[in-house]
């Protein structure tokens, strides 16, 4: 893994720039640019597939190491302010994660290289404390001597006083019945700390190091810096005094800052509306000097600060309480990499999928994009939404790191080659499935990084041979041997431009297992099916968590969890997404379930053996038996492949009519004889009983669905993850490959689609 990168946009068509970043541990490398058809390396299946693109930047470049400095804070601008200061007074209130892990900013002007400036930090041995240091390098700290706890709020402050030379500490702990882990003060009086000493130093402020909130600048070069001393846990209400306060003035200056000394009150609730953070990078000062800061890598907003009462769930209803950043040394949004290499694309590409592939000697790697067709301009009557979403959802996962995994997968996890690196290396980011270091789950994942899990011949660890976007090439690949002209777009540009930019197309199609969508997505996909577009469901569990995009960077997307099956969930009054406003967790929950956009929803899980589906009486209709043509009648549909060994399997699908089902839509196909690790989803869940798995439970299956919609439209589901990888069987002569031929030739011709006379009227406008 000495050579990664990554690229400015997931989507571009022709005519547009696109931007590489690499990071490479060699001199010079090599770039050549790809068109990705098949990335399975099984030697069961046809084969990795990579046609070489000639390109104007196909050629050698120089190598150079780029790092990626992770960890989210508030960063200000200059300010002769914070550099004029002698007396001085730091006040916030926090909650902290991880005291235990020792030095970490909290208020700070502190450069570590001299020890100049001033701040409030949590210490080495987890205790608050005040630093100064002067210009002569001597520096003077006062501690309460008291661990912190984690998961408590404290009133914190420090002040210094230049003519007397006093330095005073205290941490209080702030409790209430629904603010943190405690409800009542149990023990609290032994955190309730004061603390003083008279010193000689004088604050070196004018040392060049910038005011932070969250951690300290490390200085690595010229114009180069790295944050170290990385915060865990939120702030609220930070505020700063150019006089030496007392604790019952700081008191009053938690929520009415003003008077003499005041240098800068922070009101993170400031840019709360109806819709979520105005600017979500912006914090707003509301002292007269209107210090205002921007947050790096994204720390988490709408989370409920020291005041909250439980009484209000959504942050856009009672700002005042939702006034704290949750921090963590792990946050990445952006890599901040140099470009290396820029490429336009011409006129004439297809559309697809496309890779910058870099290498140099045995290392390589393949830097994934997607180029869909100009903006009007469709070249087929067939889309494929490749689902972005989920891939940033799963972006870097560590799955071979969760205790469970093993009793989850039914074997032992699989490890890749990329999952050793990002073991070692948590810089390049987590996925939306891991935990922060402080035990928080992570909400926010990015495009703006490496992502060592889309690309050709990575294997997952959490299917039994691939997931997500390997697992979707060989849609693409049998899209491509069959024939069939398509264009790609992403669900981020469905997302922008809704069903004007699918209404273009005869047939979409989606995914294996597009299962994060955003509000905008869903509206898109059920006005196209009401204008009379036909829709083909490839995959299991999609539509399934509610997702939002950064409004002015779509490369950057946040979830909240709760309810579903999850690997974190969300703190209580946190389920929000700060972006939009809108209830988080699963579209299910909101009134919109997977059965009434594709006729089934996600009800079990299984990442073990895959099984085949067998056909119903209903198939046998003539008005849907002509999905089955040129398939004998007995035989097991799909009862082999390149995932898990058959067409059903990792995720399932069922057909049910109190969740949306319409109840024209008929079920031609159910799998069958599923294992004892294939479960039921929590939220299918009630209570927990013996003779729910697979083995024992008839609900755990996955319904193959059909049915007709207004306009002359139909919707074809598989209701399997699973399902793609049989596609190639037997060099694509199988019943899976013959269904799903069907169904598409049928959806692409200009012939009605054959059905009853009631069932027909429904298509009708």
């Amino acid at each position: 893994m000495k050579i990664t990168g990554y690229t400015d946009r997931m989507s571009v068509q022709p005519g547009e720039n696109i931007k590489f970043m690499v990071n490479s541990h060699h001199k010079k490398y090599k770039a050549e640019i790809v068109r990705l058809i098949h990335g399975d390396s099984d030697p069961k299946g046809p084969g990795v597939k990579i046609e070489k693109i000639a390109a104007r930047v196909n050629k050698e470049y120089n190598g150079r190491k780029q790092d990626i400095h992770m960890g989210s804070y508030i960063k200000f601008d200059a300010h002769r302010i914070f550099e004029q200061i002698s007396s001085f007074s730091l006040q916030a209130m926090i909650f902290p994660t991880t005291p235990e892990l020792g030095t970490q900013g909290i208020l700070t002007k502190w450069s570590p290289a001299d020890q100049t400036g001033y701040g409030l930090f949590i210490d080495e041995k987890g205790c608050l404390a005040l630093w100064i240091g002067d210009k002569k390098g001597n520096v003077e700290k006062i501690s309460t001597n008291q661990p912190l706890v984690s998961g408590c709020w404290y009133f914190v402050g420090g002040s210094f006083d230049a003519d007397s030379g006093k330095m005073t500490i205290f941490q209080e702990a702030v409790i209430s019945k629904t603010n943190g882990r405690f409800s009542l003060p149990y023990g609290a009086d032994n955190q309730n700390i004061s603390n003083e000493k008279n010193i000689k130093v004088q604050p070196c402020a004018d040392n060049n190091a910038p005011f932070l909130i969250a951690s300290i600048f490390e200085k690595k070069s010229e114009g180069k810096y790295k944050v170290i001393n990385r915060y865990n846990g939120k702030i609220d209400r930070p505020r700063m005094a150019s006089i030496a306060l007392s604790k019952e003035e700081m008191t009053a200056w938690i929520d009415h800052p003003s008077g003499e000394g005041l240098v800068a009150a922070w009101d993170f609730s400031e840019g709360i509306t109806k819709k979520g953070f105005k600017e979500l990078e912006k914090v707003y000062d509301k002292s007269p000097n209107q210090i205002h800061g921007e947050t790096v890598n994204h720390p988490t907003r709408a989370m409920t600060g020291y005041n909250w009462t439980s009484e209000e769930q959504n942050f856009v209803h009672a700002p005042e309480q939702y006034g704290a950043i949750h921090f963590h040394d792990d946050d990445l949004t952006d890599a901040k990499w140099d470009v290396d290499f820029e490429w336009k694309v011409p006129d004439n590409l297809k559309s697809g999928v496309y890779a910058a592939h870099v290498c140099a000697g045995d290392d390589e790697d393949y830097i994934t994009f997607f180029v869909r067709p100009k903006k009007g301009q469709p070249t087929a009557k067939t889309v494929l939404i490749i689902p972005t979403a989920s891939y940033l959802a799963y972006a870097n996962n560590r799955f071979q790191d969760i205790p469970l995994a093993q009793l989850m997968f039914g074997r032992a996890p699989v490890v890749q080659q990329e999952d050793m690196y990002l073991g070692e290396h948590a810089e390049y980011g987590l996925s939306t499935y891991d935990h922060h270091n402080d035990g928080t789950g992570v909400c926010f994942s990015s495009s703006l990084r490496p992502i060592l899990n889309m690309r050709p011949k990575y294997r997952h660890n959490l299917s039994p041979s691939l997931w997500q976007f390997n697992a979707d090439l060989h849609l693409v690949d049998w899209l491509t041997e069959k024939g069939f002209d398509f264009d790609v777009i992403t669900d981020q540009d469905l997302h922008l431009e809704g069903a004007e930019l699918l209404n273009q197309y005869r047939v979409a199609i989606t995914g294996s297992h597009p299962e994060y969508y955003s509000g905008q997505m869903l509206d898109a996909i059920e006005d196209f099916q009401s204008d009379g577009g036909r829709f083909m469901y490839m995959g299991s569990n999609g539509f399934y968590w509610v997702v939002a995009f950064h409004p002015e960077n779509p490369n950057i997307m946040e979830v909240r969890k709760n309810y579903g099956n999850q690997g974190w969930k969300s703190k209580p009054g946190e389920i929000h997404l700060s972006f939009t406003g809108e209830q988080g967790s699963i579209w299910k929950h909101r009134g919109r379930a997977p059965q009434k956009i594709c006729g089934t929803g996600y009800v079990a899980e299984g990442f073990e053996v895959s099984s085949y589906y067998r056909r119903t009486e209903e198939s046998f209709d003539p008005k849907v038996d002509w999905i089955f043509e040129g398939i004998d009648k007995d035989e097991k549909i799909g009862d082999f492949g390149l995932v898990g060994g058959g067409a059903a399997g990792l995720e399932l699908d069922i057909y049910d009519t109190e969740l949306g089902t319409p109840s024209h839509a008929v079920i031609i196909a159910s799998s069958e004889n599923h294992t004892s690790v294939y479960m039921p989803v929590a939220e299918e869940l009630y209570f927990n009983i013996p003779g729910l798995s697979g083995a024992e439970n008839p609900r755990v299956r996955a319904d193959m669905v059909y049915y007709p919609t207004p306009n002359g439209g139909a919707v074809f589901s598989t209701s399997s993850i699973a399902y793609c990888g049989s596609l190639s069987h037997n060099n694509y002569d199988n019943n899976i490959s013959q269904l799903t031929e069907n169904v598409l030739r049928r959806f692409l011709s200009d012939q009605p689609l054959p059905w009853g006379e009631k069932e027909q009227a429904l298509t009708k406008s």
